[in-house]
């Protein structure tokens, strides 16, 4: 049986459209489950739509819909950006479907069940946009005199009733959590953020409201519904079957990652595996937070006008450019910048002139001197042996970049690769070698070929589209384009169709256009 892998992206909430910061939180969900499936693993890849809450309630009423109606068309909204990015999700999950009410008010029943929610009365700094609690300490006084959480949300004093999880008794058995599992959390930086809150004390957890009804009933106190937290985060285990715990429970949980951008790491890191373990359940294996996108120079914002989304992104540059640039060009787990200069960049040096040019002149050289046949290698010299070994040996490479979400550190190990097929066809220069050694030029083109089938292969999680067309390019049968085949090499006499190239240079019109 296959091993199983689990991935998630956060569920997004949905008072809001897609940007492009949504866009790449999927994305590098999607790259991994598309890697891991290509390794040979049994992936079950989870993304969806947060749908309760005060800010949702809100938005609703501000156009004058029910928030059924106003989720229903939000959540769309993100289902279509998983279509438009080429996204491999097995399934989506709406915490407004009945499979999650089920879920959550079994995990609620069960806490309360061992002890570890109690009633009570809450007075304190309410975030609505953030759907979160500040003490007095983290809160700044704005130019408008209002107070502000961490995030620049606008608080406001809330008292009411509420449910507490005792979080407070979990302060010693988080942290011995994060010392038996260095690598529960990541980057470094997430995980040493984590743990100077957590040792900083923890408070207990406000896990239900009254003041407004849109979100799953407390099953013991209708009421009252269950903070959003709460609600969202169960979703991880909903769309596995809890409270059912034989069947994709059983294969899946714990799962493998849970992926997150950096605002939201307190929640994940700290308060899902208290729940978790308080209700006798099992912590995911790793948390991973990753930085945010600003764009040319400025936080994304819509007043400014600069929100990107990843339809306009896809209709300007082709699906697989936009998911090799976001993975590319930022160190993940940091914050980057977004241009279109820096796009174009990328596209037209790295993806139109190093590998689409490697593979356009090699093809084309087999095409047009080998009678569209790929020639039987003679034996391999040094510099050949220098070129495969490398090339052959991307596999092991990435793997360990992989799985510790080190996308940039992946790429560039194929692109090492790639640089150094561009060097060996200058040095060998396969066009001279046709007049003076047609047999050495043959050997030196299957080179060429085998580089380029390694690369193409690697590369299919980041552009599946196009390195499947490179791959078609090379006569690769489509059964031979999983990891498994990755030792298994072209063989000489294969006809190839007639190369075409993948990667044209982008002309930039703006660009153009300022140039006039």
């Amino acid at each position: 049986m296959k091993p199983a892998f689990y991935i998630t992206t956060p569920i997004y909430y949905v008072n809001d459209a897609p940007h492009v910061g949504h866009a790449y939180t999927s994305l590098a969900c999607d790259v991994m489950a598309r890697f891991k499936r290509l390794d040979g693993f049994d992936v079950k890849y989870l993304t969806g739509t947060d749908e309760h809450g005060q800010k949702v309630e809100k938005s609703a009423q501000a156009q004058g819909v029910a928030p059924k109606e106003f989720t229903d068309r939000v959540s769309q909204n993100f289902r279509d950006m998983a279509a438009q990015m080429g996204y491999s999700n097995d399934d989506f999950i709406r915490t407004t479907e009945e499979r999650h009410f089920r879920s959550c008010q079994a995990l609620w029943t069960e806490l309360e069940k061992r002890g570890e929610i109690y009633l009570g009365a809450y007075e304190g700094w309410y975030a609505v946009r953030d759907e979160a609690f500040y003490t007095e300490s983290e809160l700044t006084v704005g130019p408008d005199g209002k107070k502000h959480a961490p995030s620049g949300a606008e608080v406001e004093w809330v008292k009411e009733p509420s449910y507490f999880f005792k979080l407070s008794a979990w302060q010693d058995r988080l942290l011995a959590h994060y010392e038996a599992n260095p690598d529960f959390i990541g980057p470094n930086s997430r995980r040493n953020e984590v743990i100077s809150f957590v040792k900083g004390g923890l408070l207990d957890l406000s896990v239900s409201r009254t003041t407004f009804g849109w979100g799953v009933p407390v099953p013991s106190n209708p009421q009252h519904v269950m903070y959003v937290w709460l609600d969202a985060l169960t979703n991880y285990i909903t769309a596995v079957g809890y409270p059912d715990q034989t069947g994709d429970y059983a294969r899946y949980w714990p799962a493998d990652l849970h992926m997150v951008g950096k605002d939201i790491i307190r929640f994940h890191a700290v308060y899902w595996p208290a729940f978790l373990m308080a209700a006798g359940l099992q912590p995911p294996k790793r948390v991973y937070a990753h930085g945010w996108w600003t764009i040319e120079g400025q936080k994304m914002s819509k007043s400014l006008g600069n929100v990107i989304t990843p339809a306009a992104l896809v209709e300007r540059y082709g699906i697989d450019a936009v998911r090799y640039f976001l993975l590319r060009e930022m160190p993940f787990g940091a914050d980057g910048d977004f241009s279109h200069r820096s796009m174009v960049g990328r596209l037209n040096t790295e993806l139109a002139n190093d590998l689409g040019n490697l593979a356009q002149r090699s093809l084309s050289m087999i095409n047009k001197n080998c009678g569209a046949v790929l020639p039987v290698p003679g034996p391999f010299t040094d510099d050949d042996k220098a070129m495969l070994d490398p090339a052959r040996g991307l596999l092991a490479r990435l793997r360990p970049a992989i799985d510790t979400q080190s996308f940039h550190e992946a790429i560039e190990a194929v692109w090492v690769v790639v640089r150094a097929a561009n060097g060996y066809v200058d040095r060998q220069a396969p066009w001279a070698l046709k007049k003076t050694d047609p047999e050495r030029m043959g050997t030196v083109l299957y080179v060429l070929a085998e580089t380029v089938r390694c690369i193409a292969l690697i590369l299919q999680p980041f552009m599946p589209t196009t390195m499947g067309r490179m791959l078609d390019q090379l006569s690769v049968p489509a059964d031979q384009r999983d990891f498994s085949c990755f030792d298994k090499p072209l063989v000489g006499g294969t006809p190839l169709p007639p190369p075409q190239g993948l990667f044209p240079r982008y002309q930039d019109p703006e660009a153009e256009e300022a140039a006039k």
